[in-house]
């Protein structure tokens, strides 16, 4: 949920700048950048940023693999040893 008591419309944002992108050094606040009153945009450190990327990536990563393992579990799937033989047969790698 955005915390709307860190919005700023765009025209102020436009205007302060360079004094809320010095604020991100001290609090990493990310800022919501309102239009029309309407929430358009967050602006957030790059560092805070790349960490959210990063446990956004390994969220999927886990989910993908509680979904794989319960397609396992229900027979869809074959074993590390079939597949490995399958691979090996379709690029004719060495045994």
């Amino acid at each position: 949920m955005l915390n709307l008591s860190h919005s700023r419309p765009l025209n102020e944002f436009q205007k302060e700048a360079p004094e809320l992108l010095h604020q991100f050094e001290t609090d990493k606040t990310p800022i919501v950048i309102t239009i029309n009153g309407k929430a358009a945009a967050v602006l957030q450190d790059a560092e805070s940023y790349e960490k959210l990327l990063n446990r956004l990536e390994l969220l999927e990563t886990l989910a993908g693999i509680r979904q794989s393992l319960g397609e396992f579990e229900q027979g869809k799937g074959v074993s590390i040893h079939k597949a490995f033989e399958d691979l090996q047969k379709k690029y004719d790698l060495p045994n």
